[in-house]
């Protein structure tokens, strides 16, 4: 076993195709595939299996990656320090529901820890979809939300791929709505008091079932209503159209300005907001930093 094969499993990992990391690695197909299957042989355990739809982390290869990618971070500090080497590009991705806290802290982490070159991605997503990131390890931290409707379900997916829920906070529902909105001015809103007003949620695709639903209250029935997929075109919808959507109440003035603003919505329900990770697995240091991000932004929305 060599480093060398440690990265190109983390590579075809990151990239998902065997293709798309070989073109990375700037050496053939066949090589990399020669190569990964050499390592596989020599521990005797199968890191990825292959199917005519492409190829995934089996079991024993979600385990192999967490170690191999702490082996080839020493291995770099070890360059860093005793080589003068250029630091490598360092890489962290996360996958989270539509949260402006998650947003600023992946700002913070890279002004704070980001150097020459790295390779970040945050993927606002489908609540299935960040589960299966974390999985696959395409992603290293999940964001979503757990409640009273949707905890069994979302537990039992979390519980089948080896993953933890994690609480950041706990906050009684809100609706976004423009500060234009005839309902702004009031202390709280019934339910009720919503039924001529668009309700605005985000489209869980193939998924789309109630208990995967970004909004609480999934199951109501709404006279008029509209899904979209990302939250600028929310916003936008929110002032245009005069439309609510029910969410936390945390947000964030910095990044989506002072035209929308939270009102508590009257009902019993709590949001039990959260990271997940695999739960076999150590966060690796930019895992550690924006956890610790995501608390500080929180705070400093809570202020």
């Amino acid at each position: 076993m060599t480093l060398q094969q440690l990265k190109y499993v983390i590579e075809v990992a990151t990239r998902g195709s065997m293709n798309e990391a070989a073109k990375r690695l700037f050496i053939s197909q066949p090589s990399l595939s020669n190569a990964i299957r050499d390592l596989e042989q020599e521990l005797r355990i199968t890191i990825f299996e292959r199917t005519n739809k492409g190829i995934s982390l089996s079991k024993e290869g979600v385990e192999f990656l967490s170690y191999a990618r702490q082996v080839v971070e020493q291995a770099e500090l070890l360059e860093n320090r005793y080589l003068n080497a250029k630091p490598s590009p360092q890489h962290f991705s996360v996958s989270t529901q539509h949260y402006a806290f998650a947003v600023n802290a992946f700002v913070h982490l890279v002004q704070q820890y980001g150097q020459e070159e790295y390779e970040l991605a945050l993927r606002e997503t489908k609540t299935y979809e960040i589960i299966q990131d974390v999985k696959s390890l395409r992603s290293e931290i999940g964001i979503l939300y757990l409640n009273e409707f949707n905890a069994k379900v979302i537990n039992k997916l979390l519980k089948d791929a080896g993953l933890v829920f994690t609480s950041l906070f706990t906050a009684k529902p809100h609706i976004f709505i423009s500060v234009q909105n005839p309902l702004a001015k009031q202390s709280s809103v019934a339910i009720e008091q919503l039924q001529d007003y668009p309700y605005l949620s985000f489209d869980q695709g193939e998924y789309n079932s109630f208990h995967f639903s970004e909004e609480i209250l999934s199951t109501l029935s709404h006279p008029k209503s509209i899904q979209v997929n990302d939250r600028a075109t929310l916003f936008n919808l929110l002032i245009g159209l005069n439309g609510y959507t029910i969410s936390t109440g945390v947000l964030s003035a910095d990044l989506n300005g002072n035209e929308i603003i939270p009102v508590p919505l009257e009902c019993e329900e709590t949001i039990n907001v959260g990271w997940i990770s695999h739960k076999s697995t150590s966060l690796s240091n930019l895992g550690v930093a924006y956890v610790q991000a995501l608390h500080e932004a929180i705070g400093q929305n809570e202020a």
